[in-house]
């Protein structure tokens, strides 16, 4: 990686960090800490949603999935419009009615304590393994663009982001998100345009090459529920983004911290469907590679050119085409997609540890000055673990299919209950704790019996996007029918 490159990295770290702690002197109470005393722009608050959704995954997994297969993760964002559609109309409404900064106030009015405290462990869990996944997948990255020890990359971008995240609480995460946006939409547009244009027999070259190896097909239309086909990525993306958009406290936070109900809305709705045409360009610049490395313009290592090492075509790309000076902007648009997710996992968790825990379960009254301190406290220790557990995953094989196992399985039952919450007005505590338990039932035998009888086992012949679809027609089937059923026993007794 050249000098200027390096130069143009950290002049981006350094300043994001600098902007990010120049808001300590607005978070001095927990309200501007959690909510940035809800007087942030609402352009600011959709830019912050859409960098929360994009991360290093997005920006290196999109384009090396493209590479190696074709346009078939298009389709998860296809669902987006839907899913935007359902929160728009019901979710942010009820979060707005409840006004609480905590999504799982909500669980709790309706089920009682038991929901509240599940499903807060679940999602702390799962965003410790985020936290953790996306800076283990960040050092990897800028590894391999300058050889820098993995350990000491995690060490150093978990505490620039802790550090700015701390200093300027809420407004700095979404300020910085905004920020961070904006530069990896320029990153992937100029590497985009950049590829176009360096074709040697122009940009219809490009094309006919993807076109000739059928790079933009979204997949087959098959009922087939062990493969990614169109329809299992589709009705995968419809639940996924109903759990990001409905139970996630990372966008329930945003939907809070808006002026107006009406603000809250249009943020939502703008901060999602952004990414539908990002994530095209993410997947065009997997396409484009493919074409431009085809077409002899450039050669491979060999390394690049198995399977399992597509993620690391664009990062090489990177480094040894683009012209000086863009490399560095592309670096800085890896890490700006990574540090504001991880932002926001930290911001929400301390969020979240604060209301649904020290507040709900204290013994006297928090004062402000007390509950400031423990969001510190809270989000400090959120970035240690999320820095442990990104160490730990140096020796794993595959990080991203670890996250997607762990998550799966912390994740269980938050999208199910909280849609029997929101839509079922019969079900009852133990109606909701019985379909909750179902639901956690079908996790663990589609995840653990292909472990213990291999092909053989019927979990084995479903694709492991359908964990979510499955176990949430469970709760959601289970818990409506238990509370029906007690209900019934009930009025016979009376």
């Amino acid at each position: 990686m050249r000098t200027i490159d390096l130069i143009v990295f950290f002049i981006y770290l350094i300043g994001i960090t600098l902007f990010g702690g120049s808001f300590f002197k607005k978070n001095r109470s927990s309200s501007s800490f959690t909510l940035g005393d809800r007087n942030i722009p609402s352009w600011v608050i959709a830019m912050s949603i859409f960098a929360t959704f994009v991360s290093s995954i997005s920006f290196l997994a999109l384009p090396g999935n493209a590479y190696l297969t074709n346009w078939n993760a298009f389709v998860f964002s296809l669902s987006i419009p839907f899913a935007l559609w359902i929160a728009v109309k019901y979710f942010v409404p009820l979060y707005r009615k409840i006004n609480s900064p905590s999504a799982y106030t909500f669980l709790e009015n309706r089920f009682g304590p038991w929901a509240r405290i599940y499903v807060s462990i679940c999602y702390l869990l799962t965003q410790i393994m985020r936290v953790g996944t996306i800076l283990y997948l960040l050092a990897l990255a800028f590894h391999a663009v300058i050889g820098w020890n993995i350990a000491a990359i995690i060490i150093i971008t978990g505490i620039v982001v802790a550090l700015y995240s701390l200093l300027g609480g809420f407004q700095a995460v979404v300020w910085t998100d905004a920020i961070q946006g904006i530069i990896l939409i320029s990153g992937a547009l100029v590497s985009a345009i950049y590829i176009l244009f360096k074709m040697p027999e122009g940009v219809s070259q490009l094309f006919s090459i993807a076109a000739e190896h059928h790079k933009f097909s979204l997949g087959n239309f098959s009922s087939n529920l062990s493969e990614p086909t169109f329809w299992v990525v589709l009705v995968y993306g419809i639940f996924i983004n109903l759990q990001n958009y409905g139970i996630d406290q990372n966008y329930v936070q945003r939907y809070m911290a808006s002026k107006t109900e009406k603000e809250a809305k249009r943020s939502a709705f703008w901060g999602g469907m952004i990414y539908v045409p990002v994530s095209a360009v993410f997947i065009f610049i997997g396409t484009a590679l493919f074409s431009f490395y085809h077409s002899g313009a450039a050669t491979l290592p060999a390394f690049l050119q198995q399977a399992d090492s597509s993620d690391r075509i664009f990062p090489y790309f990177m480094v040894h085409q683009l012209p000086v000076g863009v490399t560095g902007l592309l670096i800085a648009s890896v890490f700006a997609a990574g540090m504001s997710s991880v932002s926001s996992s930290f911001n929400s968790s301390a969020t979240v540890f604060l209301t649904d825990y020290y507040r709900r379960y204290s013994k006297e009254p928090v004062s402000d000055k007390k509950a400031v301190k423990v969001l510190y406290i809270s989000s400090l220790i959120i970035s240690l673990l999320g820095i442990l557990v990104a160490i730990a995953m140096i020796n794993v094989k595959s990080a991203l299919d670890t996250w997607w196992k762990l998550a799966s399985i912390f994740s269980g039952g938050m999208l199910g209950l909280f849609l029997l919450g929101a839509f079922s007005r019969i079900t009852k505590s133990t109606g909701a704790l019985i379909g909750v338990i179902a639901g956690i039932i079908v996790i663990l035998w589609l995840s653990l019996t292909p472990l213990i009888w291999g092909p053989q086992a019927l979990a084995s012949h479903i694709h492991s996007f359908l964990s979510i679809v499955f176990s949430t027609i469970a709760i959601v089937f289970v818990g409506f029918l238990a509370s029906w059923m007690i209900n019934k026993a009930r009025k016979s007794t009376i």
